[in-house]
């Protein structure tokens, strides 16, 4: 064989075994809209999504963790090879490959060192909302989930601002000025969870023109993915959805009963304890303070965005 015709061969072996690997990514934030948005971009012929939403997979390298940690991650994606996979599927139609991983804002330092070593061309969008809405929802979601110790907002503001990770995750001007730093403004599209609100068709005909797929397209916008519901009672929730005594005995006392049943019979219990968010009151003082936390920072954010935030603080002094 020659030079050449060996050449070619490698060639077209590579061209065989070659990946498709995201062309953009949803890189934040938390409670913005983003499982509608991942909804909605699936619906297009020219988008590929990954199946799997919120790989997390670049939010540090977890080929370099130990193997507990590994094991510990929920979806089991720590390899590249595992990544690469999740886009095997998508057609020679799909131009635009993604996923929408919100938490990678937060964890920014981390996640734009591994984006850029694996995927450095990338599209990156980070949808945005108001940080004192977000704080709202995400203080919620961990009411409804039973996560950790419930501390009333307010006083997290006061006591571990600096440590909260509810508030935190709000803080956008340090992590997005970190990814436009690593990839330059052009690189970064900024979105608005407010407008998808006012005018989800306008909203994703601009994400669209972003990820360069075809911008006419209307995507069904009617469904919101989640509807938040909180508990009516935060004691029973408890029990019904953290790992405690009173719940495993029981577990042990109904095994004559089918797993399915069981699991049926849990999620009715859950239904019956929850409400709608808006039982769930937050105070003046609630408000106020939030957005006296967030105030200096979207001011920063205005001016490396370039777009006026007031309403977000308009009542903070």
């Amino acid at each position: 064989m020659t030079a050449n015709n060996a050449q070619r061969a490698s060639n077209a072996v590579q061209a065989i075994t070659a990946k498709r690997t995201p062309t953009f990514l949803i890189i934040g934030v938390q409670k913005a809209g983003t499982t509608s948005i991942y909804n909605y971009l699936k619906q297009h012929p020219q988008v590929y999504m990954s199946p799997v939403k919120e790989t997390g997979f670049f939010e540090r390298d977890w080929e370099q963790e130990p193997a507990d940690i590994q094991r510990r991650k929920k979806n089991g994606i720590v390899t590249w090879e595992q990544y690469q996979a999740l886009f095997d599927q998508a057609t020679d139609s799909q131009i635009a490959l993604g996923e929408a991983s919100p938490n990678y804002m937060f964890h920014y330092r981390s996640a734009a060192e591994q984006v850029q070593r694996r995927l450095p061309d990338a599209k990156l969008i980070a949808v945005l909302r108001n940080p004192v809405q977000r704080a709202c929802s995400d203080y919620l979601m961990n009411m409804r989930d039973a996560i950790g110790k419930q501390t009333p907002l307010a006083e997290q503001v006061r006591s571990r601002g600096n440590s909260s990770y509810v508030l935190l995750k709000g803080k956008y001007y340090e992590q997005l000025r970190y990814f436009i730093e690593v990839f330059g403004r052009s690189q970064v599209d900024v979105f608005l969870h407010d407008d998808l609100r006012k005018d989800s068709q306008g909203f994703m005909r601009a994400m669209y023109q972003s990820i360069g797929v075809d911008p006419d397209f209307v995507a069904n916008t009617s469904k919101q993915a989640q509807t938040a519901k909180v508990p009516k009672n935060q004691t029973l929730n408890r029990l019904l959805k953290t790992k405690n005594p009173i719940r495993t005995v029981a577990t042990s006392m109904m095994k004559i009963v089918p797993s399915e049943l069981r699991h049926q019979l849990r999620e009715r219990l859950i239904a019956l304890n929850s409400q709608n968010k808006s039982k769930a009151q937050f105070t003046e003082e609630d408000i106020l303070l939030l957005q006296q936390y967030y105030r200096e920072d979207v001011l920063k954010l205005q001016d490396l965005l370039q777009r006026d935030l007031s309403a977000w603080i308009k009542d903070a002094p």
